[in-house]
């Protein structure tokens, strides 16, 4: 069928005729069902209808309208089973959601008081109420599309302006919405539905990003294939996600530009925000961010989404996002991700997941990514590389379109660091990577967090502040438990840095490699900068030590490689303090729980630079130990000068002194 989509161009929307209550039709001829309490009046111009206080007007089906009044406490209903959401000149408005604490956690909408002119359409359409948890959120969207095609019954087409809309794809859509909690476009139940040069303006309010009510595009369910081309997706509000990818589907963008900026946060959400899922609509402070939306999310079990020559861009948070799922596959292929807002992350990686990044362009506020437990790569666009992803991943990619991408290089400039951990989990840096940090490179709270560094073909890593590697002892106040809220937890907590020498521990050793090491392995590169271990160990936060391991084959590094003790500036981090999470000075200092165990591998030179304490150092038959110019290194075992000698390993309480 084909209508015509004031105040838009014309649109072809071609579906199967499933519709029970929504119907284009029904733009034309509406059918009102008015309680003696309502109002409604017919005049040349349309229809006018008014809601007055305490009253309540029930719709059964799709109604048009030229005036809508809506006064205080006056209620528009629709029967169960059906969701109502009001368009004006093809835009999507009036939707308010519930306070936070109601029984449905915020996710019921109603239409706002107040008056409505133009095209109004007021759709009455099925229900698509979906679960996260315990909580339900019913869903309202421009377009439904299940495995067999677009399902008008659960559509809104009136927020459809311009472009053609068929069952397997749409091109040239205009979506606006400027109330709270409507969504775009979703897709699910298996199949392919591709979305081309769509434009898509949401300005209000979403609710909960683990199932992206509220999101622009949703692509989930096993076998679904959703593909977005030439997108431009711009938002604003609390959790107005771009695009949301969940259960397994395979979500793929490219050349497309997609940007969230912040929105108002409730008042009754609790000040220092909540880790509860069902409820979070906040960045955790303990991660040093502020915001309240991250562009896209990725949920679900293997579920998959492909950047491809685009642009993902967050005002604060988050840019990328896996959260929520397990064992997924997150991709950016010659992309650039940003945050606008000067803080937040381009990349958050929790669950197995894995993560790559070929030729992209990194401009981010604090972290290039938070590290949750994955295995990201960083590296450059090459043909192979990228065909390989391109068929492992089902990208998608022709041969016009792989052979049309340049080889780049990937570029990082952070704000404050590239990667945090907080769980273990690897991260590899090849081809011409560049990292540019205005601090330390990579930040490791008390995990197994392991970098390899591959410069061979020119990567490099710049460290602002010449710190390359931190293991510290974590410094995230955890959450508390509250009582008479809905959410269960608020991230209240405080963190107190500990105070006096750490207690050796009798159980822990230092001087061999450990499972649990921190590792930082480097090829081929040279480097300027310090590496610190400052686990206290001895039961500090549970743990009775923590090594770190540096190897080096065929490089150079001039700088500090040391155990030590990190000082923050406070001693105590609140949410009021956010932005000191991370932030610690070192004291080089000797090993007590918190063993570094150096392999200089062939081809290796060190050249301290300052007093560095160790517990095993290996030398390889033709590395190296230096001063800097004019002045000269001493090697101390268990306080015993020894000659430093290559093809030599050394154990116990070493010391390397410059004078």
């Amino acid at each position: 069928m084909t209508r015509t989509s004031a105040p838009g161009p014309e649109v072809t929307y071609r579906a199967r005729p499933r519709a029970l209550l929504v119907a284009v039709a029904a733009a034309f001829a509406p059918t009102l069902v008015v309680p003696a309490s309502a109002h409604a009046a017919s005049t040349k111009a349309g229809t006018r209808i008014t809601v007055g206080s305490g009253e309540t007007l029930e719709l059964t089906e799709t109604t048009t309208a030229c005036r809508l009044t809506i006064a205080e406490g006056g209620v528009i209903t629709v029967p169960d089973g059906y969701n109502l959401t009001l368009t004006v000149n093809g835009v999507e408005t009036g939707a308010k959601l519930a306070a936070l604490t109601d029984g449905y956690g915020g996710a019921a909408v109603a239409i706002a008081a107040g008056t409505y002119r133009g095209t109004i359409v007021l759709t009455v359409a099925e229900a698509t109420d979906l679960a996260y948890s315990d909580l339900t959120f019913p869903f309202r969207q421009a377009i439904y599309v299940d495995a067999d095609g677009v399902d008008e019954a659960k559509s809104v087409p009136s927020d459809v302006r311009g472009g053609t809309v068929t069952d397997t794809s749409a091109s040239n859509i205009q979506l606006l919405s400027n109330g709270e909690s409507f969504n775009g476009v979703y897709v699910t139940g298996g199949g392919t539905y591709t979305l081309t040069n769509p434009k898509i303006a949401f300005d209000g309010n979403g609710r909960c990003d683990f199932i992206g009510y509220g999101a622009s595009v949703v692509g989930t369910g096993e076998g679904t294939t959703l593909v977005l081309d030439g997108a431009t997706i711009n938002n604003v509000g609390v959790v107005r996600t771009a695009v949301i990818a969940d259960a397994t589907a395979n979500v793929v963008v490219k050349n497309s530009t997609l940007h969230c900026a912040d929105g108002t946060v409730p008042a009754e959400y609790p000040t220092a925000g909540t880790g509860d899922t069902r409820y979070m609509i906040t960045v955790p402070w303990m991660l040093g961010l502020s915001g309240n939306v991250r562009t896209t999310n990725l949920l679900g079990t293997s579920t998959r989404a492909s950047f491809v020559n685009s642009t993902i861009s967050s005002e604060k948070w988050g840019a990328l996002s896996v959260d929520g799922g397990s064992y997924c596959t997150l991709t950016a292929i010659n992309s650039t991700i940003a945050n606008t807002g000067g803080q937040g992350y381009g990349s958050y990686a929790i669950g197995n997941v894995t993560e790559h990044f070929l030729g992209c362009t990194f401009d981010v506020g604090d972290y290039a990514l938070i590290h949750w437990g994955a295995s990201a790569h960083y590296g450059d666009s090459t043909a192979a590389a990228v065909a390989a992803l391109n068929e492992s991943l089902e990208i998608g990619l022709t041969s016009a379109e792989l052979s049309g991408l340049p080889v780049k290089s990937t570029v990082i400039d952070s704000g404050r660091f590239m990667v945090l951990w907080y769980a273990a989990g690897s991260v590899t840096i090849d081809g011409g990577t560049q990292v540019n940090t205005a601090e330390t490179t990579f930040m490791c709270k008390a995990v197994a967090g392991t970098v390899t560094v591959d410069g061979s073909d020119g990567a490099a890593i710049n460290p602002g502040n010449g710190v390359i590697f931190q293991l510290m002892d974590t410094d995230r106040p955890s959450s508390v438990t509250v009582s008479g809220k809905p959410w269960k937890t608020e991230t209240i907590g405080t963190y107190t840095e500990p105070t006096g020498s750490p207690t050796k521990s009798s159980s822990w050793t230092t001087t061999s490699s450990q499972s649990t090491d921190a590792k930082a392995t480097f090829t081929d590169i040279a480097l300027t900068g310090d590496l610190y271990n400052s686990v206290r160990g001895g039961g500090n936060a549970s743990l009775q030590g923590q090594n770190l391991t540096v190897s080096l084959t065929g490089s150079t590094i001039e700088g500090v490689i040391s155990a030590s003790t990190a000082k923050h500036s406070v001693s105590t981090i609140t949410s009021a303090e956010y932005r000191e999470i991370s932030e610690v000075t070192n004291t080089a200092s000797a090993v007590v729980n918190n063993g570094v165990l150096v392999t200089l591998g062939a081809g290796s030179t060190w050249t301290v630079t300052g007093t560095s304490y160790l517990s095993a150092l290996t030398l390889a038959s033709d590395a190296a130990i230096e001063a800097p110019s004019g002045k000269t290194v001493t090697l101390t075992v268990d306080g015993t000068t020894k000659a430093i000698t290559a093809g030599t390993a050394y154990t116990g309480a070493i010391t390397l002194t410059v004078a």
